[in-house]
Order: structure tokens, then sequence, then C-alpha cells
């Protein structure tokens, strides 16, 4: 694992402390990724980010700063959203004395719920100044997420008691893959959504609607790089498409890669030819939009 140049506190709550792990490209006023882990809003950490991704980040120039935030379902969605556009106000604010990067050109790379989360930024007044989304969904009232998963219910069955003994009644903004159970639970019942966010997806749509950022594009969105494998058995690669379809509608400069052989987390094989394409591409539309 790459060791980051420094750990900072970017919000703090009554009850935790948010942090990010900052990657220099050791460039004075250079730009800023910020990198939002993947994981469904229940797991994972800044730490994900895998550290040939960094490298080349680095090597073109561009600084990194990678963010936890805090979990579902201990925190709703609309306080985990909070913490994201905190991360962006902070990195604007302070990031150019704290960091040494130019607040003006910062972009959103975020992977499966983070990209998620990245798109959601992007119907935000203080946007980013270019999106990248990995295999990110625009639209948590779909049937895929309100309905039970066929790939996720050929798996072993996961009780109910069984999800909730992964989780606590505590605010946690990093989780380990034993609370993968408690998604997996979610998706073989069909309520993620409901979930995460704490609300109904039949009776309170009104209530998400705000959190689904296929159903809030304006001509104002930021450029965005939707990536995609078509043989995603988590998230369909349709959610990208879709996404991509909306955003031109809007006039929003848009570039949409389909992958036809990958899958959910293709990128973590820095090995593979498709990935290191991939992050070619993934350059160049940040040296265009930064």
């Amino acid at each position: 694992m790459l060791k980051s140049t420094e750990t900072y506190i970017y919000k703090k709550t009554d009850d935790c402390s948010i942090c990010l792990d900052y990657y220099s490209s050791n460039i004075r006023n250079s730009p800023l990724i910020i990198y939002i882990h993947g994981g469904a809003l229940i797991f994972g950490s800044r730490k994900d980010i895998i550290s040939e991704q960094i490298r080349l980040y680095n090597k073109a120039g561009y600084s990194v700063a990678s963010i936890d935030y805090r979990l579902a379902p201990e925190t709703k969605l609309k306080d985990i959203f909070e913490d994201i556009k905190d991360a962006l106000s902070w990195a604007k604010e302070k990031g150019e004395k704290v960091l040494g990067i130019d607040p003006k050109r910062i972009a959103i790379v975020g992977h499966s719920a983070g990209a998620y989360l990245g798109l959601l930024l992007g119907t935000y007044e203080d946007k980013p100044n270019a999106i990248i989304s990995f295999y990110g969904y625009g639209d948590i009232l779909a049937d895929w997420y309100g309905k039970p998963s066929q790939y996720y219910c050929n798996m072993p069955l996961v009780t109910k008691e069984e999800a909730y003994n992964v989780i606590g009644d505590k605010a946690a903004t990093e989780g380990g893959r034993d609370r993968f159970l408690y998604y997996l639970y979610l998706r073989q019942k069909g309520i993620w959504t409901r979930e995460v966010s704490g609300y109904h997806t039949l009776f309170q749509k009104e209530n998400i609607m705000p959190f689904c950022p296929i159903h809030n594009v304006n001509s104002d969105f930021p450029p965005t790089l939707l990536i995609h494998g078509a043989k995603d058995t988590d998230v369909p690669y349709e959610e990208s498409l879709k996404m991509a379809k909306r955003l031109e509608e809007h006039g929003v400069d848009t570039e949409f890669i389909k992958l036809e052989k990958e899958g959910h987390l293709f990128d973590n094989d820095m090995k593979n030819p498709t990935t290191l394409k991939v992050f070619e591409q993934v350059l160049d539309f940040l040296k265009k939009h930064l």
C-alpha cells in the first residue's frame, strides 16, 4: 500500500472525526482528485484506493485526497451526502493553504457507491470541475435496487438476525467486509434503498427523489466520464448508459465507456490491458477538464 503524505480530519461530528488521506503529486498548485470509495454505502474506507491508481494520478500531475464518510445504516443517506459536500467544501476552502493544491481545479473520482455519491454531487450548487464514475448509478428508485436481486438470491440466504449482527448503533466511518453480509441481506430482500435512506420506496418517494442524480440533472452538471462493464452483476451497466443519455439530453459534456467483457471492480486488476487503456482515457479526460 502506498503511504499517504498526510492524514487530515476534514469534518467532526458529535460522535466521530471524518478523515482523508492525502497523496501529493509534489507539484505546487496541482489539480486535486477527491476519491470516494465504494462499498454500497455500508462498508469500505479511504484505504481502499488502489496504490497503482494513485501512482498514475500523481505521475500525471494530480494530487489525490481519498476520503472517508459515515456509513449506512447507522448514518442515513442525507447525512452521508452532507459528508461528501463538506469534503468538497474543505478542499475548496483549505486546499490551497493546507495541501498546496489549486482549489479551482477539483475532480471527483468515485467507484460504485462512491461514484453514485460523486454523481449526486453534480446536482449540488457547489460542484466539482469534473466527475468520473466507475460503475456508478444514478437512480436508487429503480427496480434493480428496489426488488430482490436474482444474482444475490442465488447465494446462501442471510437471515435478518445474521445481517444485523454485523452492524452497530454508533456512527462508523470505516467498515470491514463482514458488513457485506448486511448488504447481501438487503439485496436479497430488495430493501437497500429503504435501509440506507430511511425512507419507504413506495410511500415516501418524494423524499428519495432528491438523492437520485438522474432525476436532478441540469445543464450546469459538470463534465462527466462514465465507465461500466457490460458483465457487471452488482450494478447494471444500464445505470451508466441511462445516466449518460440524460446528461447528453441536457447538453452536458459526457463520455461513456462500455467495456463488453468486464464486470464490477474490473479495475482491481491493474495488469489487465483493458484497465490500463481505461486509465489512459481517464487521464485524457482529466487533462481536458482540469
